[in-house]
């Protein structure tokens, strides 16, 4: 099972489709959600912008490519659900929301290591990025 993070709290995984691997997608079927890998080309990128659903993969806590795919993906014009999926931690929530996430998907045993209130601290996640602090 996993717990699917937004900025309301954990919640079930209401996507109802099925997730197949970039290289086994159709181009422009909407009947299914793509998975990305972490270490997917920017090249790969651009057949999917009318994808309902994109899940990066984070194998580790210290691997941040997804968060450069996912922004890649929003300045390409994707505006279907973008989630983080893997080991990502309650602290890099607010960095998945900037760089264009919706949602992220942990496994049960991480949520149960870090509860929803070490995730909701992380909801406010536009009111605390560098830049704003800058602005003034």
């Amino acid at each position: 099972m996993s717990t699917i993070i937004t900025d309301s709290g954990f919640a079930s995984d209401d996507w109802a489709g099925n997730f197949v691997a970039l290289d086994e997608s159709a181009a422009n079927d909407s009947d299914y959600g793509i998975d990305l890998g972490s270490d997917t080309s920017p090249e790969a990128l651009a057949g999917l912008i009318n994808a309902p659903m994109i899940r990066i993969d984070f194998p580790t806590s210290a691997d941040g490519r997804g968060f450069t795919l996912a922004a890649m993906l929003r300045r390409a014009g994707f505006s279907g659900r973008l989630r983080a999926k893997g080991h990502v931690l309650a602290d890099q929530y607010a960095m998945a929301r900037r760089s264009g996430f919706d949602e992220v998907e942990i496994d049960d045993a991480l949520a149960a290591r870090q509860p929803e209130d070490q995730w909701l601290r992380r909801t406010d996640w536009r009111a605390h990025d560098y830049q704003s602090r800058m602005r003034g």
